[in-house]
């Protein structure tokens, strides 16, 4: 997706707004890279002038040229990404992108930081550092196959409870739990497309997880701050971005 680079900036103050702005253009920048790589790569010509990948506010992304004014109004991504794309191997581009990705949101990050105090700085950065970078995501995803056929555990998304007639009923709370099958290669490949709705984050088989009944996305459990106990007395769970809006309305 093409963007104009004036519409890339925000203006965020306080550390939860400056946060909320590095995890929204972190997930644009995880989704070009993972779920939407194959548009991104497209967008990527080599023939076109020089080309950043931004990350927006909104959770988007863009690729586009760079900013014109000089200095530019906040921190600009790696100038050029286009240009190396066809003299590397695709997985080694995306991961330097990536690792460039990382670096540029860290600059702004500190660029809307830097008039708070320390103390501000280091909880801000400190929030930062939990959540997995950039080039994590894109690793995990990457080698989430090859992970999951040497993982010994042997975890599945899915869990079931019991009702009252005694049958199984599958449940939107997600605990590990046994796989029934060595080889369920179509629940691996559901594992590879499954981001965690409020950190990017990949799914991970030795995590809890729990899907939203209305927007069904999935969340770690930690980050909605959802127990497994606490799960299992939910019959339709709603996430906080639905539940909000429910109370707009």
């Amino acid at each position: 997706m093409d963007m104009a680079p004036a519409s890339i900036s925000s203006n965020p103050r306080s550390v939860e707004e400056i946060y909320k702005d590095f995890s929204a253009r972190r997930n644009g920048l995880v989704r070009a890279l993972t779920s939407d790589v194959d548009d991104f790569y497209s967008s990527c010509d080599p023939d076109k002038e020089n080309l950043c990948l931004y990350g927006l506010p909104n959770g988007n992304w863009a690729v586009a040229p760079p900013a014109e004014e000089v200095p530019p109004e906040m921190p600009e991504p790696a100038l050029g990404i286009n240009f190396a794309r066809d003299g590397m191997q695709r997985r080694d581009w995306l991961s330097l992108v990536a690792v460039h990705s990382d670096s540029w949101l860290i600059s702004v990050a500190f660029f809307f930081g830097a008039r708070l105090n320390a103390n501000d700085r280091k909880r801000l950065f400190s929030m930062i550092s939990d959540l997995p970078s950039v080039f994590e995501a894109f690793s995990d995803r990457k080698h989430g196959r090859d992970r999951s056929a040497v993982d010994s555990s042997g975890k599945s998304r899915h869990s079931s409870k019991r009702g009252s007639d005694g049958h199984a009923k599958n449940s939107r709370a997600a605990a590990p739990a046994p796989k029934e099958y060595d080889d369920d290669d179509e629940d691996d490949e559901e594992h590879n497309e499954t981001f965690c709705g409020t950190c990017g984050g990949l799914y991970n088989s030795n995590e809890f997880w729990i899907g939203c009944d209305i927007c069904e996305r999935w969340f770690h459990g930690k980050c909605v701050r959802i127990t497994p106990a606490r799960a299992d007395h939910i019959k339709h769970y709603k996430c906080p971005d639905c539940s909000s809006k429910k109370m707009r309305q």
